[in-house]
């Protein structure tokens, strides 16, 4: 029987989830925010911080519970079984695998503005914001590169994961430092028409659109990587919350130093008319920073590239898990019999991941539909581990989450309140990305003669209805938002509120203790005994 190996502790599971947030979100995202928003950017990315960490809370208690591979598609079937365990997964994974080549994508756009004299030829990679042919060839160059580095032992990942994610963090340091003292124009933050120039709804769309959910999206990955985790009940908590927090310090830091360092000239027009090619990298150009230039454009490629070498293996154990949840074909599911790594699965992510490439060439057409996709699968958290709180009272909980009653429908909440921002027709394309799925879903189940069929469909009826509402709300909703002003600007953020308890009740009524339950409690049996003997361990060295 194959086993995944178990070797990555606390500061690499945080690597891991800080290495996956800080990818090509910090070289894009406080433009975008500030594009979008103005000043009042900070703000959005304090909201999408709070929003992620009420998501990210109810997800550690499951993490904690369950330490699989992939256990982001596999939660939302143990409580409510395979119809809605498939909607989430297949969201998640889509928001997911198509991360990857949006960090090779990040790459080759800040490639393409190279100022030296020699790199000239750099400028044909990239025209009107898309990838050209010869800006797909490089692109494709990187993503087989993430994908030889996870090819052979999680241990290699781990490693040189954490001396990339140790890399990205000096470099933002050093960016916002260097634009801080070298030209700091503190009266951006107030001219013109304000703090938010935009008027305050932008600042909730730039929480959806600018790349704030995208960025924080990482915060999965130590979930993803719990069943190679020594001490999973203590690290997951630990490396989700602390990945948040430190990201969020970072980002903060970040847009304060951007928006300060912008020349004032340049925004006298607004803020939505500011349009860089490599944003950080032509600021330092524009103050003479000539040292941060050249590590800016080295750190292009280092940023994204540690988070497409994560989202590489994260994703490999996302196929893994859907395989063992008997919705894809067995062979996605195998394991090397020496290196432990599931590299069937590797495999199908790198084609989908080229399908990706070639079918949505910029940043920011991708990043948009990442953070839609990723919102669908954020919902079901927070009701997963209220559910389980009542069908799976005699589980073992290492993290037994105080005040999970409230923090669950709050999370619920915000994460309606964010696909709602998206902005109309972007949210209209959840139906779709759903739809691309359930053919597989019915597929399977056909196979399975329809085994349990009626009790897990109605069990997920809520969600169908819940998207098809909230589909209809963005479309009928305020102007602000892409709507077409029936429900005015207010009424609408207030409908989606008391909409969203409804749903959220429903929710966690519709669980049931699903016969896929049964079968996850001998993982968090195993995850018991792993802590007993940890404990133990500790007590004889304690004693010593």
């Amino acid at each position: 029987m194959n086993h995944l190996q178990r070797r990555m502790g606390t500061f690499s599971l945080t690597m891991v989830g800080l290495g996956s947030i800080i990818g090509s979100g910090w070289l894009f995202g406080a433009w975008r925010a500030a594009q979008i928003a103005g000043p009042a950017a900070i703000i959005s990315w304090i909201i999408g911080m709070i929003v992620i960490l009420f998501i990210g809370l109810s997800y550690s208690e499951l993490g904690s519970m369950f330490p699989e591979a992939g256990g982001m598609v596999k939660y939302t079937q143990y409580s409510h079984g395979s119809f809605l365990g498939f909607i989430a997964a297949w969201a998640n994974w889509i928001a997911i695998v198509s991360v990857i080549p949006v960090e090779a994508v990040a790459s080759v756009q800040y490639m393409s503005s190279w100022p030296w004299e020699w790199a000239k030829w750099t400028s044909s990679l990239v025209k009107n914001g898309t990838l050209t042919l010869p800006g797909l060839g490089i692109a494709s160059v990187l993503l087989l590169i993430y994908f030889l580095l996870n090819y052979w032992t999680v241990s290699l990942f781990s490693k040189a994961n954490s001396l990339i994610t140790i890399f990205k963090i000096v470099i933002p340091g050093l960016t916002i430092g260097s634009l801080l003292f070298a030209g700091f124009h503190s009266g951006n933050f107030t001219s013109g028409e304000g703090i938010a120039p935009n008027g305050w709804a932008s600042v909730l769309t730039a929480v959806a659109t600018s790349g704030i959910v995208f960025a924080f999206n990482g915060f999965q990955s130590p979930i993803n990587m719990a069943g190679e985790a020594k001490n999973p009940g203590r690290s997951i908590p630990l490396a989700v919350v602390g990945s948040i927090l430190i990201a969020t310090v970072i980002y903060i830091l970040l847009q304060v130093a951007f928006i300060g360092a912008v020349d004032p000239s340049m925004v006298v027009h607004g803020w939505s008319h500011l349009n860089f090619n490599s944003p950080f990298a032509d600021l330092a150009i524009a103050l003479s920073i000539n040292w941060l230039v050249i590590v800016l454009y080295a750190d292009a490629f280092v940023s994204p590239s540690g988070t497409g070498i994560t989202y590489t293996a994260t994703t490999s154990r996302m196929i893994y898990g859907m395989e063992k949840n008997k919705y894809l074909p067995g062979v996605l599911g195998k394991l090397h019999p020496i290196y432990g790594v599931p590299r069937q699965a590797m495999f199908f992510n790198l084609a989908v991941s080229f399908i990706f490439l070639f079918l949505f060439r910029g940043w920011g057409v991708l990043a948009e539909i990442i953070s839609v996709a990723t919102l669908i699968s954020y919902i079901t958290g927070p009701v997963t581990a209220m559910t389980l709180r009542r069908t799976g009272k005699e589980l073992y909980r290492p993290l037994h989450l105080k005040g999970l009653s409230i923090i669950a429908p709050l999370g619920f909440i915000f994460a309606s309140l964010t696909l709602y921002w998206a902005r109309w027709p972007l949210t209209g394309q959840v139906l779709f990305i759903i739809m691309m799925g359930l053919p597989i879903y019915f597929y399977y189940q056909a196979k399975l003669k329809w085994k349990g069929f009626q009790k897990n469909f109605l069990a997920g009826l809520w969600m169908v209805t819940y998207l098809l509402c909230m589909m209809v709300i963005s479309y009928l909703g305020s102007e602000k938002f892409g709507g077409i002003n029936v429900i005015r600007y207010g009424w609408d953020m207030l409908i989606i509120t008391c909409l969203s308890l409804v749903f959220y009740v429903w929710a966690v009524k519709s669980g049931f203790k699903t016969e896929y339950l049964k079968e996850a409690t001998k993982v968090n049996e195993e995850m018991r005994l792993r802590e007993r003997t940890i404990n133990s361990q500790l007590d004889k060295e304690k004693a010593v």
